[in-house]
């Protein structure tokens, strides 16, 4: 019984962590371009991924605010996108060193996310 319980626990607190980002998607890897309307990354599994970046996108460069221009290709980044068409647009952009909390809050959801 203690066992049950302890697994719908979990379950209902993934879900909750799933859902907490609602449609978007993860892009997490290192930086191989970038230009004044895109960021294009690299991903764990060698897969390029492209991403745009807008006047709304947020950038935070080791907890502190930042910009597009502070961004330098090889940094690591983790990427918070919304799916606009085939597209992807990012709301948020992290790089630098991360408090351990900040890097795992960037990394939920992301387990079998489909960057593409």
């Amino acid at each position: 019984m203690k066992r049950t319980v302890a697994v719908v626990t979990l379950l209902l607190g993934l879900s909750v962590m799933v859902l907490a980002h609602g449609n978007e998607k993860h892009v997490m890897g290192k930086v191989t371009s970038t230009s004044d309307n895109s960021i294009t990354v690299e991903t764990a599994t060698k897969q390029s991924v492209a991403v745009e970046v807008n006047d709304k996108t947020k950038f935070e460069k080791s907890g502190a605010a930042a910009t597009l221009k502070d961004l330098k290709v090889g940094d690591k980044v983790v990427i918070h996108a919304d799916v606009s068409g085939d597209k992807l647009v990012a709301n948020e952009v992290h790089f630098g060193a991360m408090k351990r909390k900040q890097s795992m809050e960037g990394m939920k959801g992301m387990e079998g996310m489909d960057h593409k």
